[in-house]
C-alpha cells in the first residue's frame, strides 16, 4: 500500500498557506474531497474549515471521537505530546533551519561561507594524506611480496685458483 498518511479524523498536519502558515492543527472532520475542519487549540489555530491542499499530512495522529470539541481535541493533543514528538521530528528540525538561514545577514552568510571552505580545506587535507598513506602501505605491501615471490639465488660455487 503506497499512502500511509491519510486525511482521516485525528491527523495531525501543518499548514502550508494562509494566516497559520506553519502551524499544526489536527483534522476534526472532512467536510468533503477538497475542505476539512480543523483545530489547533495548542499552537493558536481557532477552528475553522480549510483546504486540504494547504495542508501537509503529517505521519502524527491523535484519537478523539468524531467531530470532538475543542476541549477534547486539547486534551487529546496533550496527552499524546504532540509538540514534543514534532519538535524532535527530522521534519521540524528542516523547517527551523530554513528559518534560520532566511534570517541570516550579509555578514552571517560571509562567515558561514568562510567556515565553510575552511572545513573543506581541512578535510580534503586530511583526505588526501589518508590516501597517501594507503597508497605508501600498498607499496610497502606490494614490495614485500616480490620480494617473497622471487626464488632465492643459488650461492655462487667458489672459483678454482689457477
Amino acid at each position: 500500500m503506497p499512502f500511509k498518511r491519510f486525511v482521516e479524523t485525528g491527523r495531525i498536519a501543518l499548514i502550508s498557506d494562509g494566516q497559520h502558515k506553519g502551524k499544526l492543527a489536527a483534522i476534526v472532520d472532512v467536510i468533503n474531497q477538497t475542505r476539512a475542519l480543523i483545530d489547533g487549540p495548542e499552537t493558536g489555530v481557532p477552528r475553522h474549515d480549510i483546504r486540504l491542499n494547504q495542508l501537509h499530512l503529517t505521519k502524527f495522529r491523535i484519537k478523539f471521537p468524531f467531530t470532538a470539541g475543542t476541549r477534547v481535541v486539547r486534551k487529546a493533543w496533550k496527552d499524546s505530546k504532540v509538540n514534543e514528538q514534532w519538535s524532535q521530528s527530522m521534519w521540524a528540525r528542516k523547517v527551523e533551519a530554513k528559518k534560520k538561514r532566511l534570517e541570516l545577514t550579509d555578514f552571517d552568510r560571509f562567515k558561514l561561507n568562510h567556515a565553510r571552505s575552511i572545513r573543506n580545506k581541512l578535510r580534503t587535507t586530511a583526505y588526501l594524506h589518508l590516501k597517501r598513506l594507503s597508497r605508501k602501505k600498498k607499496a610497502a605491501g606490494k614490495d614485500d611480496a616480490k620480494k617473497g615471490a622471487k626464488p632465492a639465488k643459488k650461492a655462487a660455487a667458489p672459483k678454482k685458483a689457477k
